[in-house]
């Protein structure tokens, strides 16, 4: 891969990433129409919990949180799978206020680039020992 090839490849991961993390920072910078414009109309997720949501569940959710959650993401990864469509994988924790990790999980995200931005398709987040 040639540097030009990299450097494309990782302006492409920050900005997928940065789409990503604001979701996990609801009621604070995403309004119903934000989330909508990130979440595809076929959206679907799969929880850490193993239970399926829709797009619409997902959203009440994310509105109704009072404050964001402290989610702590590492390793991003990013694949293109074909033209358009790239999975963004990753691992995340929760904080607590004694600085402890609860909630260690392995996500997905499969992003689809459609009218010129990018929309979350599917996520699917995996129960995670703490150790990496």
């Amino acid at each position: 891969m040639s540097s030009l090839d990299q450097q494309i490849q990782a302006q492409l991961q920050a900005q997928i990433q940065a789409l990503e993390v604001e979701l996990h920072h609801p009621g604070v910078r995403c309004s119903r129409a934000r989330l909508e414009q990130l979440l595809h109309p076929q959206f679907h997720e799969v929880g850490r919990s193993g239970r399926a949501y829709s797009r619409e569940t997902v959203i009440e959710f994310l509105l109704s949180q009072a404050a964001p959650p402290d989610v702590r993401p590492e390793h991003f990864l990013l694949a293109e799978l074909a033209p358009g469509v790239v999975l963004l994988t990753y691992r995340s924790a929760q904080g607590q206020a004694d600085s402890q990790q609860v909630n260690h999980t392995l996500r997905s995200s499969v992003w689809l680039r459609s009218g010129g931005s990018w929309q979350l398709r599917y996520h699917q987040g995996t129960p995670a020992a703490q150790a990496w």
